[in-house]
């Protein structure tokens, strides 16, 4: 589950982390009466104005009219995901950047020529910048622990960084029987060349950004950039956060954070019905039933020279009613053009899920081919029910020739 910088720097403010005072503004009158009130009348003549969305690349992104696709202008430059503002009458600029912004579609590196509808800003208090820095933690499944990944190259994207200079990346490793350790701290800030108010500054930023991310229960921690201010403190510039899904019943607060409208529809219809559905580019809708073989059948899809239009996996309770809806939501997608169902049966058997399949059918309107493999406890049983329904099934029996078949079907329309 994703939140918003904003509502990361809430979270975080609560755990002593240093971020710069900002406020969430969601209207163009909001904001120029907050920039005056809270900005302007208090003397702070640095304000910087932050699309919220779920998307990277802001500072670059531009804004456009999302009916003429033309890109926003004001005061003779470009609007962007990110924009400064200083000098005299800042709440009357502020009041003209959100005017520009809100409602409007901003295109990212991450977005695509897409784009995504700019529905809130954050009006945040500019910092006098010394250097920019990268501080980020995230589970290492290669050893089964929270990895802290600091880098003296802040403000890039960190997947740019490992793949042209990965020796500027620094990894911790924190062992969950003692925790993170002072002297993992201190390797850290050595290591970005820190000495002075700026070492002990990182100490304690550091420190407090783990604690952070256990206890709020996160499956991701970025502050991209950690900036050390002109008079030695380190604090969050930005902040991304990630919520483990598998945690969130400890933590029924997060449900007022979600942004369903950042979030696709279909997933999000998908998650009604406790599906884990992911929505792709491709035209190969996929049903399988297990992560690891859903993701398998999507390499092989690939291979073979077609591209899958989703994740799904329907699980080990593949019935009726399971199926119809993974059946609703995956050829909702006007870009599935045929659909390939992949069944072990181990938990489940295989005859059991034909007849969900022949069942669910007969409730869901499908107009695109549908191939089937089915493999385990009575596969030859729950293929004979496939061959004998009314329904126009392509019947395959190994993997390959599954994703084969739904290649060239695709092809072939």
């Amino acid at each position: 589950m994703k939140i918003h910088e904003y509502q990361a720097k809430e979270l975080l403010r609560k755990f002593n982390v240093p971020v710069p005072f900002g406020r969430p503004v969601f209207t163009s009158e909001e904001a120029g009466r907050i920039a005056y009130n809270e900005f302007e009348t208090q003397g702070k003549n640095l304000v910087v104005v932050k699309a919220q969305v779920f998307a990277g690349g802001r500072g670059k992104g531009i804004v456009y009219d999302p009916e003429t696709n033309q890109p926003m202008m004001l005061f003779d430059k470009e609007v962007r995901g990110v924009n400064v503002v200083t000098g005299d009458n800042i709440a009357d600029k502020v009041y003209q950047y959100a005017v520009k912004m809100l409602g409007k579609k901003l295109v990212t590196v991450q977005t695509g020529e897409a784009g995504t509808i700019i529905r809130k800003i954050y009006l945040e208090e500019g910092s006098s910048i010394a250097k920019e820095f990268y501080a980020g933690i995230v589970l290492d499944r290669n050893v089964g622990r929270n990895t802290i990944m600091v880098s003296t190259e802040g403000g890039v994207e960190i997947e740019k960084v490992a793949e042209e200079s990965p020796e500027k990346i620094l990894k911790e490793w924190i062992n969950p029987a003692i925790g993170f350790q002072a002297y993992q701290a201190r390797r850290l800030a050595f290591g970005l060349g820190l000495s002075g108010e700026a070492f002990k500054s990182f100490i304690y930023f550091i420190t407090q950004l783990v604690k952070a991310y256990e206890e709020l229960d996160c499956s991701l921690l970025e502050i991209n950039p950690l900036v050390l201010t002109t008079d030695g403190k380190m604090i969050a510039l930005d902040a991304k956060i990630n919520f483990d899904d598998n945690a969130l019943f400890r933590h029924p607060e997060y449900a007022e954070l979600r942004d369903i409208a950042e979030e696709d529809p279909l997933e999000v219809e998908a998650s009604k019905y406790d599906l884990n559905y992911i929505k792709l580019d491709g035209n190969v809708g996929c049903m399988v039933n297990g992560a690891g073989l859903a993701m398998a059948t999507m390499d092989l899809i690939q291979l073979s020279g077609g591209k899958p239009a989703n994740f799904l996996d329907v699980g080990g309770g593949a019935n009726v009613e399971r199926i119809s809806n993974a059946f609703r939501i995956m050829v909702s997608d006007p870009n599935v053009k045929a659909v390939l169902i992949n069944i072990f049966g181990g938990i489940v058997r295989c005859d059991k899920v034909a007849n969900g399949i022949v069942e669910a059918l007969k409730n869901v309107d499908v107009k695109v081919p549908v191939i089937v493999r089915l493999d385990g406890t009575n596969a030859e049983e729950g293929l004979n029910i496939l061959r004998n329904s009314p329904l126009q099934f392509r019947v395959a029996r190994t993997f390959e020739e599954a994703a084969k078949t739904v290649t060239e079907v695709v092809r072939s329309l």
